[in-house]
């Protein structure tokens, strides 16, 4: 199985920009179609991005389109979210997750980082 450690989060701005990283280890990360979810306090876990094991698809939930960039690089075994133009409603505890190949759901979750912007 595959663990994952994120890093990366912060208390910035309104306005500003944050990168997360989710670095796996004991598996390859290229087995894995690999994910961004994010919980605010008091709120349901909810999708944020997705992205393929190549790194050739990816998917936004529509809050973060054009604002969020999620990228992988096997060769590190880190997937990143590049988090632009931040908002207050953005705060919340990101984690990252990992799908194996031909599963329906994601198996294997990071801690979490928390990120908090302020307005």
């Amino acid at each position: 199985q595959v663990q994952l450690v994120e890093s990366g989060g912060g208390l910035v701005q309104a306005g500003g920009s944050l990168r997360l990283s989710c670095l796996a280890s004991g598996r390859t990360l290229s087995d894995y179609a690999m994910a961004w979810f994010r919980q605010a306090h008091g709120k349901e876990r909810e999708f944020v991005a997705r992205i393929s094991r190549s790194g050739g698809n990816t998917y936004y939930e529509d809050s973060v389109k054009g604002r969020f960039i999620i990228s992988r690089d096997n060769a590190k075994n880190t997937v990143y979210l590049q988090m632009n133009s931040l908002k207050p409603e953005d705060t919340a505890v990101y984690s990252c997750a990992a799908q194996p190949s031909g599963a329906p759901t994601y198996d294997y979750w990071g801690q979490g980082t928390q990120v908090t912007v302020s307005s």
